[in-house]
């Protein structure tokens, strides 16, 4: 579904992305894990259009889609998270999921004057898909709760239901574990295979969580120094003499330490 040629990212002299090349199949999960500051979260921007890469080509289901902007991604069902959640923290959790979808009749000043009905009719649609995702989401009871109350794991999960509003095809995670209790974790890894499997959603996430990692995707690729280190199934990773190296620098005597995650 996406295939990264060779990219390369600089800032000045220093090679943030240098020469990346890998390919998500379609229907996957995939896990991109490596060390802090292996580049894991400058081509995940690359490739969602907020950073323009130095060189190199990136395809998605063979079209050419380097370069553009986040919005152009977004119209073709490549959606991005962030590890921080960038919620509208005086609106509802209702309110946040719909207003989502683009191109709304309610946008236009023209149709909030000759439009009404239209508008009416379409913002009862949303409402009720909203609806739909927040159960979906197990966070119904929240519906009406400010986004900025609620807690650093229901904020993931509300990240999650954006991508939800506008039937997403690929979407990447940034850290979607990061400062998550166990309990609302397993409810978003819970919500990811159910869209995975139900609903035909690829995913691509970055996370330092290796149980997180190893009960969701498969395959796992690893970066290091801005390139792409190694590729398979969680075990086989574990076993990487070359990931073990990267993590910790002092091979297979600690070897243990990375299989136990």
């Amino acid at each position: 579904m996406i295939v990264v040629e060779n990219v390369h990212k600089h800032f000045g002299g220093f090679h943030a992305v240098d020469g990346a090349s890998l390919s998500i199949a379609k229907g996957s999960i995939t896990g991109l894990i490596g060390p802090n500051g292996a580049g894991k979260t400058t081509l995940f921007n690359v490739i969602a259009g907020v950073l323009k890469p130095t060189s190199g080509r990136i395809t998605m289901e063979g079209e050419d889609i380097t370069g553009l902007e986040p919005h152009e991604l977004f119209g073709k069902g490549l959606l991005r998270t962030f590890q921080i959640a960038h919620e509208f923290s005086s609106m509802s959790c209702r309110e946040n999921l719909m207003m989502v979808p683009p191109n709304q009749a309610g946008e236009r000043l023209w149709n909030t004057w000759f439009q009404r009905g239209r508008i009416a009719e379409e913002e009862a649609a949303l409402l009720k898909k909203a609806d739909e995702v927040l159960d979906f989401l197990t966070i119904g009871h929240l519906k009406d709760e400010k986004a900025g109350n609620l807690s650093g794991g229901q904020k993931k999960l509300l990240e999650l239901g954006r991508t939800m509003m506008v039937d997403a095809r690929i979407v990447f995670l940034d850290e979607v574990g990061a400062g998550v209790n166990r309990t609302l974790l397993n409810t978003i890894g819970d919500a990811i295979l159910r869209l995975n499997k139900e609903r035909g959603y690829t995913f691509v996430m970055i996370e330092h969580d290796m149980d997180f990692i190893g009960r969701l995707c498969d395959p796992v690729i690893v970066m290091a120094e801005g390139r792409v280190l190694a590729e398979g199934t969680i075990e086989q990773i574990k076993a990487n003499e070359q990931v073990i190296e990267a993590y910790l620098g002092t091979g297979l005597k600690n070897k243990h330490k990375i299989a136990a995650g």
